[in-house]
């Protein structure tokens, strides 16, 4: 039921203020024809040496920026200039509910309210790393090898940490708008969510998902990997025993991206760092399951960048090319701008955000599609086709994900 959008935000400033209650909350996406300040924005309360504040983390585009707010008038302060912003969806969780807040094209509010089993305690500590989504002495990181017999991170897998922990991140906000936004249905034990993790290799993003998805956000998952490798599979689905995890929960098979048959089809596609084109054959496998929500991080992009190899470039462009370094990037960028657009004509919102830092790895850009509810094979957006046509005739390209896709 839709009710007015200033009397659900005023119920959704009685739990931002409640210190004593809130555990956390994430604003995220953006009202009909406006854009926040803030891609996302998270709040919860600490207790530092100078007393209980509202800590405040808002992402930009980029970065995070984290500020602390004194409990009252501060916070409140603090509280009502995010409740201000245009955000379209709030996530809300309190020692005893969850809140989704979902604000309608007509500038309405839907809000759902779900009782926890039992109520939860509240971490006030203001350490960043005990703001993990995963702590690092979880059960999961031990069985994937990650962590030593005392459940300490090894130095050799900082690194791999700190990818699981930006990927949980992204994945929690999607999860989150995309529930509250009604494009992604809420699962039920009966009916749990359907994902698959397309090119998972050894898994960590796979269990780590699913651990995450399962014991910290209470959704019931059924979550298949697939690898071309048997091996892979073999060695997945002995950590999936080892850790307890029933068929019907957690479940690896080998084959192809393209020819893999997986009955229900997946509602939640994760494509990260499959080389080349299979990130394209796993994006038009989203397509072909209608899949509600895509997260895909590419990794080498050689097909375009053969293609421009090859292909005289359009003037005034030839610096772009003439460099081998240069030739690369450009062909990355290239890539996913036209995924992006391809995704967009087949009736997804598309987002290119950034993975993990770039100190980290220079493969670093994720595409998240959320499925708009259109029919997926009209004319979509005139301008998006007319825009991508043009592009792939000047640069005289014949994009692999196009191609599959038929368009």
């Amino acid at each position: 039921m839709t009710r007015p959008l200033a009397e659900v935000l005023g119920e959704v400033r009685g739990h931002l203020v409640a210190e004593e209650s809130l555990v956390r909350a994430v604003a995220s996406g953006r009202q009909k024809a406006s854009q926040p300040r803030w891609r996302r924005v998270e709040l919860r309360y600490v207790d530092l040496k100078a007393g209980r504040h509202l800590q405040v983390t808002a992402y930009d585009a980029t970065q995070a920026h984290t500020s602390n707010h004194a409990v009252g008038a501060d916070a409140a302060q603090a509280v009502d200039g995010l409740l201000a912003e245009t955000f379209g969806n709030w996530h809300v969780e309190t020692t005893t509910q969850t809140h989704q807040v979902r604000v309608t094209k007509r500038l309405d509010a839907v809000l759902s309210t779900s009782d926890r089993a039992q109520p939860v305690g509240v971490e006030r500590g203001h350490d960043r790393e005990k703001q993990r989504l995963l702590p690092e002495d979880d059960p999961v990181f031990r069985a994937l090898g990650l962590t030593d017999g005392s459940g300490r991170m090894k130095p050799s897998r900082q690194a791999k940490y700190r990818q699981v922990e930006d990927f949980l991140q992204i994945l929690d906000s999607s999860v989150s708008e995309a529930l509250g936004s009604g494009r992604l249905r809420r699962p039920t034990a009966e009916a749990p969510l359907r994902v698959v993790d397309l090119g998972c290799g050894n898994a960590y993003l796979t269990f780590t998902a699913h651990r995450y998805l399962t014991s910290e956000r209470g959704l019931p998952v059924a979550m298949t990997g697939v690898d071309v490798r048997e091996q892979s599979r073999d060695h997945n689905s002995a950590v999936a025993a080892g850790l307890g995890l029933a068929a019907g929960s957690m479940e690896f098979v080998a084959g192809d991206i393209a020819t893999v048959a997986l009955d229900p089809a997946p509602e939640v596609v994760l494509a990260l760092h499959a080389c080349d084109t299979a990130t394209d054959e796993a994006l038009a496998r989203a397509v072909g399951w209608e899949a509600s929500l895509v997260l895909a991080a590419p990794c080498c992009h050689h097909d375009v960048a053969a293609q421009l190899r090859k292909a005289p470039t359009p003037a005034p462009y030839s610096s772009l090319t003439r460099h081998g370094i240069l030739r690369e990037r450009f062909a990355d960028t290239l890539t996913d701008g036209l995924r992006s657009s391809l995704m967009r004509l087949e009736g997804y919102r598309v987002d290119v955000m950034q993975f993990v830092e770039s100190q980290h790895t220079p493969r670093n850009t994720l595409l998240r599609a959320v499925r708009s509810g259109g029919s997926g094979r009209g004319d979509g957006n005139a301008d998006v086709r007319e825009e991508y046509d043009e592009l792939v005739a000047a640069w005289g390209l014949r994009p692999r994900l196009g191609e599959l896709l038929g368009r």
